[in-house]
């Protein structure tokens, strides 16, 4: 994809699983063993009920669809705003939705709109990036 292509109010959405195992790696690679999202029993006494993602897990996976899906390889990621507002469970099935807010074509950059919509059809993650695109 070329930057010219890219059109303001353009969306690109995917899906993916979020899985116990991809939760486990990540607080090997990071560290954070919190047990609200490795222990069952642990999280079955918060508010949560069952083991939940980090939610930086969840940001990580947006920018793996903007690196590699879209706007796709080239794409700098410069900033993001995020605001958390529901928890995405082990084994849940997401939709992350990306959208063109604006183009800055002097400096090849895009603010795009980075949601995570959750299987119930609820906003999990809303925010706003930042990103530079060289093709």
């Amino acid at each position: 994809m070329k930057y010219e292509e890219i059109k303001i109010n353009q969306t690109y959405e995917t899906q993916k699983i979020i899985t116990g195992q991809m939760v486990e790696t990540f607080a090997e690679i990071t560290g954070d063993k919190n047990p609200l999202h490795l222990d069952e029993e642990f999280a079955s006494k918060t508010i949560f009920k069952k083991r939940i993602a980090h939610g930086i897990l969840s940001l990580g996976i947006i920018s793996s669809v903007l690196g590699m899906e879209f706007p796709g390889p080239g794409t700098i990621y410069m900033k993001q705003e995020t605001k958390f507002l529901k928890p995405i469970y082990i084994d849940e099935k997401i939709t992350i939705k990306i959208t063109v807010k604006e183009k800055i074509p002097d400096k090849s950059r895009l603010i795009l709109v980075t949601q995570i919509i959750k299987e119930d059809g609820s906003l999990g993650i809303d925010g706003e990036a930042l990103v530079m695109f060289k093709n």
